[in-house]
């Protein structure tokens, strides 16, 4: 009995270590590691793991950091594009940590009902819904962001709901940091139609 008894607690002690790294698990992440599913729910019975969703799990009274809360809320709505705030966080290109994680979803797209997670939801259209986006793999979760010169563009078009300074922040950042080069960030400008608001902006950069 004694040695089963070590076994679990073993399995138990793999599962929270794993939930460490990873920040989210869901039953099928147990698969590769041979543990049998059936442990997350009893940890989750023990008051060990909080279930945060259908088939996700977190440690239990985890505080879900900025990074692990844009990876469950892909996960959630996975037709949604991380952008704006929190897309320039993945860039590293504000001094500003969202508490929301902003998400794109298509303008006539269903719209799942997430509650128990800080999320801003973006309605865009045609091209500047699909063009611009790339893959960033966090916490071995593939997310779908708007690249930087993408990311500016949708701030100067959004700048009355996150401030002009957030986006001239972004541009000088990204500038200084080479994310994106002139062609890149005028090509997203007219993708946006913002490319009047921006030329002033841009003519500074490249005087």
């Amino acid at each position: 009995m004694g040695h089963r008894s070590n076994s679990k607690q073993d399995t138990a002690k793999q599962i929270l270590s794993l939930l460490k790294k990873k920040g989210v698990l869901r039953p099928r992440d147990l698969d590769a590691y041979q543990i049998p599913r059936r442990y997350l729910s009893r940890l989750y019975q023990r008051g060990l793991l909080e279930r945060s969703a259908r088939g996700l799990y977190t440690a239990a009274h985890a505080e879900l950091s900025e990074k692990q809360t844009i990876v469950e809320a892909s996960k959630r709505i996975p037709k949604g594009a991380v952008c704006l705030l929190s897309a320039l966080s993945v860039h590293e290109m504000t001094t500003q940590s969202p508490y929301e994680v902003w998400l794109a979803i298509d303008r006539k797209g269903w719209l799942p009902q997430v509650k128990d997670l800080p999320v801003h939801i973006v309605r865009f259209s045609g091209e500047a819904l699909t063009s611009g986006i790339e893959f960033h793999v966090i916490d071995g979760v593939k997310v779908p962001v708007y690249n930087p010169a993408k990311t500016v563009a949708d701030c100067f078009k959004y700048r009355n709901k996150i401030g002009l300074d957030v986006a001239i922040e972004a541009l000088k950042e990204g500038w200084r940091d080479k994310k994106f080069s002139m062609n890149d960030i005028w090509k997203y400008s007219k993708v946006c139609r913002v490319q009047n608001v921006m030329k002033p902006y841009l003519e500074t950069l490249s005087a």
